[in-house]
Order: structure tokens, then sequence, then C-alpha cells
């Protein structure tokens, strides 16, 4: 009886194993290009990305992101902070800057601009401290403030409103942050 409680399952096993080498199966998906950025998903809380393209007052960020390839980036897991920068911000910069930016060209000054927005991690609202210090992407610091009514700035730029999503935090800031000249 005992050999019979051994042998059983090993049958069973050779058997399934058996099955899963033999079945010749094709598949016919193409292959999904975008990464997780073209996962469409209306029922899940939406990703930082989500929420720019989803929002009125962030077009111009959305062209940024696009035109420097951080979508995909950001639409992973993170966690992230992302300090997103309203139309009105964008337009305070000199004319004709978010033209020049977004231009091949200058990729790489648009990337360190858009990676000095962004903290790897999660900082709520209510963990922020006056004179907290964030290491962004870019390796370069923001300071956050916070006064006594609990309103919020980095590196100055008032925090208008600030929205959780399913990958970290988005701060919506009244400025453009410019990370420190390196010279």
């Amino acid at each position: 009886m005992k050999q019979l409680f051994i042998v059983l399952p090993l049958l069973l096993l050779m058997a399934c194993g058996q099955q899963a080498a033999d079945s010749n199966t094709e598949t016919t998906a193409a292959p999904l290009a975008g990464g997780q950025s073209n996962v469409k998903d209306d029922t899940s809380e939406p990703d930082v990305v989500r929420i720019a393209v989803n929002s009125n007052v962030h077009k111009t960020l959305v062209a940024a992101l696009k035109a420097a390839n951080y979508v995909d980036a950001l639409s992973n897991a993170g966690p992230f902070t992302v300090f997103a920068p309203t139309d009105d911000a964008f337009a305070k910069l000199p004319a004709g800057t978010v033209d020049n930016l977004v231009k091949p060209e200058n990729k790489e000054t648009l990337q360190n601009i858009l990676e000095y927005h962004v903290y790897v991690g999660n900082i709520r609202e209510e963990l922020v401290q006056d004179g907290m210090t964030l290491n962004q992407v870019n390796l370069d610091n923001v300071t956050l403030n916070k006064d006594g009514d609990g309103n919020i700035t980095v590196n100055g730029a008032k925090v208008l409103g600030v929205v959780k999503a399913s990958n970290g935090m988005v701060y919506v800031i009244d400025t453009v942050l410019l990370p420190p000249d390196k010279k």
C-alpha cells in the first residue's frame, strides 16, 4: 500500500511533465510595443503618467516626457514622487525655451531637467518636513519647505495640489524646476 502512495504521485508528475513537453502551442499575439505605457486599464488607480496625460494642465509636461522618451520609465512600478509643472509654469520660461528643449538635439538637456522633477520613492504629503532635502534622479537635490499652514514649496515652487498615483505621488507645481548649473 505504501508503494502505491509513492508510485501514484510519481506517475502523475511524470505524466504532467510529459504532456507539457509534448504540447506544441503557437502564440499569435503580437508583442506589445511601448512597454507598460500602452496597457489600458480604466479600473485601477492611474500611474503618474496617466495622471499627467488625463490632466488639462499638463499638456506641455506630457509633450516633454514623450520627447525625452520617459513615458515608459514613469509608467513602471516605481514608486516615484513627481513634481509636475503646469502648462502655466512652462509658459513662465523665456519665449522659445520649450520649443528648443523638445528638439532631438537637446534631448539630453531635457532629460536632465525632467529627471530633476523626479524622486525615486513615495513621499506622501504628511511626510514632508520643513527643510527636507531629496536627491533627484539626476543626482541633484531639491529642498521641500512646509509652513505652519501645511503649504509646501519645492525649491520655492508652490505645490498647488497633490495626487496619489498607483506608482507614487504627483505634486502639481507652479514653476519649472531648473537643475543647478554644473560649471
